[in-house]
């Protein structure tokens, strides 16, 4: 038998191949950049990378990296990366792809490697819907660990809060079974204390009976954003809750795909979707519609399986940087900043500015407790830049210059959007108490400090390393 000093001085990714079923590809192997982050401006350089075949080659992974004294990363698609190095080895979930769905009981079993589009797909033929986020491309298990804000999240809340269960492989290796009625604690802390508390190698998740919507994007010329966001502003606050909305100053590449309409210039797209009956969803968007000559207007009866249509967000792989903060309310103060940083002859390098608007049954609990904060924002701010020539330089600083020009308003952060770390960023996405329960419970359930990397919360430093 190796001993515990003998294999500190192995070669890691020779343990893990002879711990794992599934491949384990070191920096000279050709599978290592399978695990390329889609925000390619990320840096990451783990010792190993691990494709995890089962929540076994997990807990195995986590026994060699305490063995090495190292940490351990979890990526399923890459998006919302954060910087590792050879400290630590990267687990990739994308073999994890089982998605199954039982119409019976309107729930999906969905592995850690699948993404939305996979489940929506697998769950329209019956009429249900995955409460997807904006992006159905991203992968479930990273949204719904940090809360998980959603095109409809106003009419059914977060998509967090329709979770049954997880399948977690914590900090100690054991592999847990965690629902309301198990391991409570735990199930409190996954939903928004993102990787903190392990790495979650599956979930079911409830199935709601919805088989479309009225909704899409209108589009608008960049001369038009002030009286676009100033109606957009006082229409959407008288919303109702079946009704949810966001507005973005875009500034698209002209690339394939992009619309000749939207390419190579500011325009504002007002994103709607509406679960109330067709004609009296039509009806409430007519200020909108009004609000300036479109430039494409694509807001009709659509099927839940089309949503991520209404975003258009981007699938292939590219170098990002990305801000985000809650707003506690839309003053003309605050409109004007924005539009003096990313509005007509501001010069601003970004390439989408957004506003989502918050509220109705967000703002209310759901039927478990969670470690999710802030459901009281009115709105959030997200910032995407793409940090390419000539602009790459310029884009970062520009983004917190918007963050600074609204900080008056500011009241927070949640965890998705924008990834971070650090206790500053925490101390925004969360409260002083949950920032306190989620450290203790990371320590209990992973005393050696074996995913101290990344979106995590940490109270005490590890022992053992």
């Amino acid at each position: 038998m190796t001993t515990t000093t003998e294999s500190t001085h192995a070669d890691p990714a020779t343990e893990l191949r002879a711990a794992v079923s599934g491949v384990v590809a070191g920096p000279a192997d050709p599978e290592y950049a399978r695990a390329t982050p889609w925000n390619v401006s990320v840096p990451s350089q783990p010792c190993a990378v691990v494709f995890a075949a089962s929540p076994a080659d997990v807990a195995a992974t986590l026994r060699v990296a305490e063995r090495h004294h190292l940490t351990v990363a979890v990526q399923a698609t890459g998006h919302g990366a954060l910087p590792i190095d050879a400290s630590t080895i990267l687990v990739h979930t994308a073999a994890l792809n089982e998605c199954v769905v039982d119409p019976h009981t309107r729930t999906a079993k969905v592995g850690a490697g699948v993404r939305w589009q996979q489940v929506i797909d697998a769950a329209a033929p019956h009429g249900l819907a995955a409460l997807a986020g904006s992006s159905p491309h991203v992968g479930v298990v990273g949204f719904l660990t940090g809360g998980g804000i959603g095109p409809l999240v106003r009419s059914v809340g977060l998509s967090s809060d329709h979770v049954r269960s997880f399948e977690l492989v914590t900090g100690r290796g054991e592999i847990l079974q965690v629902s309301p009625d198990n391991h409570a604690e735990l199930f409190w802390g996954l939903r928004g204390g993102k990787g903190t508390l392990g790495i979650v190698t599956a979930v079911e998740i409830d199935l709601l009976p919805i088989s479309g919507f009225y909704g899409g994007a209108v589009y608008f010329d960049g001369s038009d954003a002030s009286d676009v966001l100033r109606i957009w502003r006082d229409w959407s606050a008288d919303l109702p809750e079946d009704a949810n909305t966001s507005i973005a100053l875009l500034q698209l590449p002209p690339l394939p795909g992009v619309p000749p309409q939207l390419a190579g210039k500011l325009t504002v797209a007002v994103r709607y979707t509406s679960l109330a009956e067709p004609a009296a969803a039509e009806a409430l968007f007519a200020p909108i519609r009004a609000a300036a000559s479109p430039l494409i207007d694509a807001v009709a009866p659509m099927p839940y399986a089309a949503m991520g249509a209404i975003h258009a967000d981007p699938v292939d792989p590219m170098p990002t940087s990305e801000r985000s903060t809650l707003l506690s309310e839309l003053t003309d103060s605050t409109l004007d900043a924005l539009l003096d940083h990313a509005g007509p002859d501001s010069g601003s390098p970004q390439v989408v500015v957004e506003l989502r608007l918050l509220g109705g049954a967000m703002s209310r609990p759901g039927s478990h407790r969670s470690a999710f904060c802030h459901r009281g924002a009115a709105f959030n701010l997200m910032v995407i830049g793409a940090l390419v020539p000539p602009i790459a330089e310029h884009v970062p600083g520009h983004a917190a210059a918007i963050m600074g020009a609204v900080a008056p308003w500011s009241v927070g952060e949640l965890p998705n959007f924008a990834p971070g770390a650090g206790p500053d960023r925490l101390a925004r996405c969360y409260d002083e108490d949950t920032l306190m329960w989620l450290g203790a419970l990371a320590e209990q359930h992973d005393p050696h400090g074996l995913l101290r990397i990344g979106q995590v919360v940490r109270s005490v430093t590890p022992s053992g390393n």
